[in-house]
This record gives C-alpha cells, sequence and structure tokens, in this order.
C-alpha cells in the first residue's frame, strides 16, 4: 500500500471519529437538557405536594426542601429512560435540521454508525446513572425518609443499621425490615425479625419478645412465631407461640412512611427480601417485579433511544422543538403503559417476568434495527 493512501486512510478514520464526537456530544447535551427540565418540573410538583404536610409535627419547608434534595438521585434515576429518549430525539433532529446528518450520510456514514455514536453517548450517561441507582440512590431514599419521619413523629425513627424503631408509651419496637403488601384498600403493614422490649416504670427490661414477622390488618396487630421472654428479680420466664394478637395503638399509617418502596431499593435489598419471602412461602410478585425491572433498566433506556432515531432520518426533519418534545413523551408513555400491562398479564398468567419485561424492548430494538438495515441491502 503506498503511503498516500495510508494517509487516505488514516484521514478517514480520524474524520469517522470526529463524526462520531459531533453526535455523541449533540446527543449528550441534549439528554442533559431534557434531564434538568424534567427534573425541575418533577422537583417542583413534588414540593407543591409536601406543602400540604408542612406543619405536621415539626415538619417545616425547610425540612420539605432538604428532603427533596436527599431525593434528587432516585428521582435523576427514575426520569433517564424518558430524558434519554427525549434527548435523543432533540440531539438528532437538531442535527437533522441543520442538514449535519444528511451530509454525514452523503460523506459514508451508515445510519447504523451513526446510531452507534448516539448510543455510546447514552451509554456513558447510562453508566452513571446505574451506580447511582445502586449507591447514593437508594441511601439517599433512606436518609429521606428518615428525616421526614423523624420530623412527623418523635416516636418513630429509621436507622439503616438496625432497621425501624417505634415507641409507644413504655414499649419500644425493633423490625429489621418492613414492607406494604397489598394494593389501595387491601394494603397492609408487614413487618419481619422484630423485636418488642418492654419497661417498667422506673426503666427497668419487664420483657423481650421476638417474632419473626408482624403485620396490621382488621385494624390489629399480629405477631407470628414468638418467642416471649419475661424478667422478674430472680428468673425469667420464657414461652413460644405460633401467633397471637399485639394489643397496640402503634399507627400502621404512620409506621409506612418509614417503609421503602421496591422500586427505591437497590438490587441488593431486592435479592434480600425475596429470599425472605421465599424461605417464608409469601407472595414476592411486588418484590420480584422491582428486582427484574431493575436488571432490564438498561435494556429498556437502550430500546428507547433506538426508536428515536428513524424518527431523526424521517419527518422530523420538517420538524420543530416541540414537534419532537411531543413525540418522545408520547413513546415513552406507550413504552411504559405497554411494558407495564405485559408485566401485569404475565402476574396473572404465571408467564416469567424475564420475558415481560424484555419483550417490548427487544422487539423494538429489532424493528429499528431491521429498518436501518433494509436501506443498507437495497444498495441505497
Amino acid at each position: 500500500m503506498s503511503l498516500v493512501a495510508v494517509n487516505r486512510a488514516w484521514s478517514n478514520q480520524v474524520w469517522l471519529r470526529r463524526s462520531d464526537w459531533l453526535v455523541a456530544k449533540t446527543v449528550l447535551a441534549a439528554i442533559a437538557l431534557a434531564g434538568a427540565v424534567l427534573l425541575g418540573i418533577d422537583l417542583i410538583v413534588a414540593f407543591a405536594g409536601e406543602l400540604g404536610e408542612v406543619g405536621e409535627g415539626d415538619y417545616g419547608a425547610g425540612t420539605a426542601l432538604l428532603y427533596l434534595v436527599y431525593t434528587l438521585p432516585r428521582r435523576a434515576y427514575d426520569l433517564f429512560p424518558t430524558s434519554a429518549l427525549i434527548g435523543c430525539l432533540l440531539g438528532l433532529g437538531a442535527l437533522s435540521a441543520t442538514s449535519e446528518l444528511t451530509a454525514l450520510r452523503a460523506a459514508g456514514l451508515s445510519k447504523l454508525r451513526i446510531g452507534a455514536a448516539a448510543a455510546m453517548a447514552v451509554a456513558a450517561l447510562l453508566l452513571a446513572m446505574l451506580l447511582i441507582g445502586e449507591s447514593i440512590g437508594p441511601s439517599g431514599e433512606l436518609r429521606a425518609q428518615s428525616l421526614r419521619v423523624v420530623a412527623k413523629s418523635k416516636d418513630l425513627g429509621v436507622i439503616s443499621e438496625s432497621g425501624l424503631w417505634a415507641r409507644e408509651g413504655d414499649s419500644f419496637l425493633n423490625a429489621r425490615s418492613g414492607r406494604i403488601r397489598g394494593r389501595d384498600s387491601q394494603a397492609y403493614v408487614e413487618l419481619d425479625r422484630v423485636k418488642l422490649y418492654e419497661f417498667d416504670s422506673e426503666g427497668r427490661l419487664k420483657s423481650l419478645a421476638m417474632a419473626a414477622r408482624a403485620e396490621h390488618r382488621e385494624q390489629r396487630w399480629r405477631l407470628f412465631e414468638v418467642h416471649r421472654s419475661r424478667f422478674f428479680e430472680r428468673h425469667v420466664e420464657t414461652e413460644t407461640v405460633a401467633e397471637e394478637i399485639w394489643d397496640s395503638q402503634l399507627s400502621p399509617e404512620v409506621l409506612s412512611l418509614s417503609i421503602r418502596r421496591p422500586r427505591n431499593m437497590s438490587i441488593r435489598d431486592l435479592q434480600s427480601n425475596l429470599d425472605y419471602l421465599q424461605r417464608n412461602g409469601l407472595d414476592t410478585s411486588e418484590f420480584a417485579n422491582a428486582f427484574w425491572a431493575r436488571w432490564f433498566y438498561p435494556l429498556n433506556v437502550l430500546a428507547l433511544c433506538f426508536v428515536a432515531i428513524p424518527f431523526a432520518f424521517g419527518s422530523l426533519r420538517s420538524g420543530g422543538f416541540g414537534k419532537r418534545l411531543f413525540l418522545g413523551i408520547v413513546l415513552a408513555l406507550g413504552f411504559f403503559v405497554l411494558q407495564r400491562l405485559l408485566v401485569n398479564l404475565a402476574e396473572v398468567y404465571r408467564i416469567d417476568l424475564r420475558l415481560a419485561n424484555a419483550g417490548p424492548a427487544l422487539v423494538m430494538m429489532l424493528g429499528t434495527w431491521l429498518w436501518m438495515r433494509r436501506p443498507l441491502q437495497a444498495g441505497s
């Protein structure tokens, strides 16, 4: 190969890398802008909702603002799929509107190459979101709940190392973890690995009860697999019962404020809860849904971004910002509604949840890939 040919090949590679960077940089800027706008709107709506609870205990406007700050990582994680889709539509649409995509295609860049450059930009941000979703997101959510619970109720607290603590008179409750089971009118609070400490008026421990599980149904608390020790001056009495009613006025509504929702947990915490529920033969559907949604989160993000690519080469060239924004929101809502529907059907008919979570994303990615391949096979 001649020196001229080598130089030409090297120049082409440099130009291609610069073209990839142009596409990636434009998409990154658009995703950042879309994310900032969506996050700002979400925070304004959330703050308006929190203002209705200001005045409960020591919960003031300053506490509400701090609560929202703690939840920022989780909100950014939840909004990122929509932000990525809208950002891809806006970024590629901007390149298309200025005829830069046409110039790149005329210079020999395939649609797959342009789509790959956009996907690399999304993948870089996606990696950051995954780290947030497994670290500071759940941690910030736990801090936010602790702040809110302590401000609203002086007899309730959340400590990450030892779980939930609640007080009722001279009795103290400690639960390693808890969850809200059921939905709507059938919802109830369930706690596991519960310890009940009862003290006398002089602060001496009267009894200690350890229960494998506690739940609040039909306006009363039930304890399961209870092992109780009563302490006297010279001896200790113990008893074990399979189930008993716990006579307590501890409010499940207040207690539920301290319980993290499955969608706000890390994969490790979700796996721990799933293991506990499976060992005890309990319903795992809610935690299984959240668990697999976490695993398929990257695939869903990439699928949504791939769907944006055909529009950049099609009708969006003559459309403006409003058209791309509207289309992005419709696509995101349609995708999430379809996936939610398939997940619910999978629960009803006992279909593997992995298929329900992965199905829509894989179909969308396959359709987009075939669309991009078709012109290449036709020789265009």
